[in-house]
């Protein structure tokens, strides 16, 4: 038999808007004008009448206290509590789709939702045969995964977007819960008959005359390169910023600059676009990578993250729970 719901007396605040006026079509009727710039667009695109388009926008200020949008002859354009508003209401749509997605998944035998951020490393290496086991073993449990840069990732856990995180050490984790997850190595990638080509290890202040190719803001990689050449007292010239592994190798292959990359992840590239690598010397090269969850995670959110930092031989011993 259910039980019915009990709340305390105070555990739900007493909004500060009129929760009438506050409703997800209007969310998404304030975020499409933002994105389009039109109430006319934004309108159509919700299946609205101009008028009443008008009308859920102002009710909403009125709700909000805060002007939204700024009317002029060209259209609309967002405040700072319209940009606001915005990115919030997004963050908004995505739960109430995500929510829409979980529940149609739990029509269909899929008991539990749990999302994963991982940074680049952490996919292009390690993750997918380990989450496709973990679908073998647990198939009622769906496992969401968003590719982010290692500080975005720890960002994410501890603000409660993502269940568990996986990446390449350095960024702050202090109030969450860490396990070691493996281990990787960067390599000095190049072009074909480059002048600093070689076998041994090479230090990473000796390359700090190249242009350099490196990933975007807030990955785990850049922070690393940007602190070794800042200790060295030299410039990193970093030239271009990409996303993925690929495109870097991509424009090392053009000439266009050189690369640090996760050896054990890029050996197939790098053969293929007949690049050559070289070791580097420095410590930082051999980086750990690290599962985190926040400390008050429920039981199936802490079994996944103890089941990718296992060791691989008692994963190969995991029962599966199909027949359950």
């Amino acid at each position: 038999k259910y039980l019915p719901l009990k709340f305390e007396e105070d555990s739900l605040p007493t909004p500060r808007y009129n929760l009438a006026r506050f409703d997800f079509v209007s969310v998404r009727l304030a975020v499409a004008c933002a994105q389009s710039g039109s109430l006319t667009s934004a309108a159509h695109e919700c299946n609205l009448a101009v008028a009443a388009a008008s009308r859920r926008i102002r009710e909403l200020e009125i709700a909000l206290g805060d002007t939204l949008f700024e009317r002029h002859s060209r259209g609309l354009a967002p405040t700072a509590a319209g940009r606001a508003f915005v990115r919030r209401g997004v963050a908004l749509l995505q739960e109430m789709d995500s929510l829409v997605d979980e529940l149609a998944d739990m029509r269909q035998g899929v008991a539990r939702h749990i999302r994963m951020s991982a940074g680049t490393a952490a996919i292009n290496q390690f993750l997918p045969p380990l989450l496709a086991h973990y679908a073998e073993v647990h198939p009622q449990i769906r496992i969401d995964v968003d590719e982010q840069v290692s500080e975005v990732v720890v960002k994410t856990v501890r603000e409660g977007r993502t269940d568990v995180g996986v990446f390449v050490e350095g960024s702050d984790t202090s109030g969450l819960e860490v396990r070691d997850f493996r281990r990787d190595e960067l390599v000095l990638v190049l072009p074909p008959r480059h002048r600093l080509a070689g076998r041994s290890p090479i230090s990473f202040v000796d390359t700090l005359d190249e242009q350099w190719i490196s990933l975007n803001a807030g990955a785990a990689m850049l922070q690393q390169q940007q602190q070794a050449a800042l200790a060295a007292g030299r410039t990193f010239k970093l030239r271009m910023q990409v996303r993925s592994f690929d495109a870097m190798a991509h424009i090392v292959a053009s000439g266009l600059g050189i690369a640090a990359l996760p050896k054990d992840a890029t050996l197939p590239i790098i053969r293929a676009m007949k690049l050559t690598f070289r070791p580097f010397s420095d410590p930082w090269a051999k980086r750990r990578l690290l599962a985190a969850t926040k400390p008050d995670c429920d039981a199936a959110v802490t079994a996944l993250r103890d089941f990718l930092c296992a060791p691989l031989s008692q994963k190969a011993k995991t029962p599966s729970t199909k027949s359950k």
